[in-house]
């Protein structure tokens, strides 16, 4: 049977942009579909402006270091309206790169939402219907609103771009990554910030040391941290928000951000009539060459719920292009991958935390928390954190842990050595950069605990 397309792509986040340019640019006929904007969550509202809005929020910090070495300047106010316009003019130029990647290869493109009708045939939103003999399916994920009273008088990482004005006070809700970036944002731009979390510890699922030192140090910075607390009911008040929490606080804020999580966006998508088996928070089973149980349909990204990262996404995208289109079988790996939290301090991380390694196997820990330079001569208090995890059978460095400004381009490089299978000793053969706050990572000598 003869198809409209060899593969029509759901979505135009990173993953699926890059999925449908790749195999467009291999000779295939690739079509896709986004209801949206070009870019996905990460271009749009997610890793690109948040990214510049830390940058933004960093300043501030800068001024008074810079006092301390000798310079003579002072600090203004912050101007949201001025940074706002350059902001989302950036997001424009970055929306039009990727709608010109595609038009370049050769893709055709629905600027409306898409469903599947049956294993190869999509139905797009004005009713007309498109035939593919592979179909991907890379429809991103969204933020989750809590179901409680008062809940719509709050705002998403979604809206935060988009604010008219920046809030006074501000009360963040949540203890993911995304909660502690934007307090870190926020007050860094001058808001004063609430964080709530209903957990013990902030950034769970991380080396315990390591965000245990960034909350520490957020507190710090002035970030009002209140863990084990969540929020019962809101509403309207004058022109403020009245909330009232579990540990019996009753404040009010101009704005009141959830942060409390993401879901994939599976909802009305016609995939269960097709047998597309969906999992308990509603991301697409796939196996490890991103198919699901129909074989003409696979799905990558965040809305498999896999890893949510957008170079996984890419990498996804990539694999299955291999896999479907170049004849080369290429699963997905998932193992040892390095990411960054964009926290005020950054953290870097890659491989196991010191609790994870410690289920699996006996570890030595080796460990750092100084001062650095830079910040300690400007007289601010700020610590760092050096960690590695290292096997004592295999002597591997098992994991390895940044707290410390820039960690995000450290633990890039680190991230090489770990995925290589570096020893502790490859590490200890290493010659310092000296002075540099990484240059502790290849000079710990003794194990600060085994377990």
């Amino acid at each position: 049977m003869s198809f409209d397309y060899d593969l029509f792509v759901i979505g135009g986040g990173s993953g699926g942009v890059r999925a449908a340019r790749v195999a467009a640019a291999g000779g295939a006929k690739v079509a896709l579909a986004e209801e949206d904007r070009y870019g996905g969550t990460c271009v749009i509202r997610g890793c690109v402006p948040k990214k510049l809005m830390v940058f933004a929020s960093e300043y501030a910090g800068m001024v008074e270091d810079a006092q301390a070495y000798g310079w003579d300047i002072q600090a203004g106010d912050f101007n949201w309206g001025s940074f706002k316009v350059k902001l989302h003019a950036e997001l424009d130029r970055l929306e039009g790169i990727y709608r010109n990647l595609l038009k370049n290869n050769g893709v055709e493109t629905f600027d409306q939402r898409a469903k599947m009708a049956d294993a190869h045939t999509v139905e797009l939103a004005d009713g007309s219907k498109k035939t593919a003999k592979h179909i991907l399916l890379a429809m991103g994920g969204r933020p989750v609103w809590p179901d409680m009273p008062g809940a719509e008088l709050g705002i998403s990482s979604n809206e935060i771009f988009h604010l008219e004005t920046l809030p006074k006070d501000m009360l963040i809700i949540g203890g993911g990554y995304i909660a502690c970036e934007f307090a870190g944002i926020m007050n860094g731009l001058g808001v004063k910030t609430t964080q709530y979390y209903r957990g013990a510890q902030v950034l769970r699922g991380f080396d315990d040391e390591a965000r245990g030192l960034v909350a520490e140090e957020m507190c710090q910075r002035g970030v009002d941290l209140h863990c084990g607390t969540n929020i019962l009911e809101m509403r309207k008040e004058g022109d403020k928000i009245w909330v009232k929490a579990t540990n019996g606080d009753e404040r009010l804020f101009d704005q009141v951000m959830f942060a409390t999580g993401r879901a994939p966006n599976t909802d009305d998508m016609g995939l269960e009539a097709l047998g597309v088996e969906l999992g308990r928070k509603g991301e697409i089973v796939v196996d490890e060459y991103s198919q699901t149980g129909v074989p003409s349909i696979y799905a990558i990204g965040d809305v498999t719920d896999r890893v949510n990262l957008t170079p996984v996404a890419i990498r996804e995208g990539m694999a299955f292009v291999e896999t479907v289109f170049k004849g080369n079988p290429t699963p997905v790996d998932h193992d040892l991958i390095p990411t960054a939290i964009f926290t005020q301090p950054e953290m870097g991380t890659v491989g196991l935390g010191e609790e994870e390694a410690r289920e699996l196997e006996p570890i030595e820990v080796y460990a750092t928390s100084f001062k650095p330079m830079q910040q300690s001569f400007a007289g601010r208090a700020e610590r760092v954190l050096m960690k590695l995890i290292v096997s004592q059978a295999s002597r591997k460095v098992l994991g390895c842990h940044i707290v410390a400004p820039g960690a995000g381009e450290m633990i890039q490089l680190a991230g090489i050595a770990v995925k290589m299978g570096a020893t502790k000793e490859d590490f200890d053969r290493t010659v310092a950069v000296h002075p540099t706050m990484s240059e502790e990572l290849v000079t710990m000598k003794e194990p600060v605990r085994t377990a």
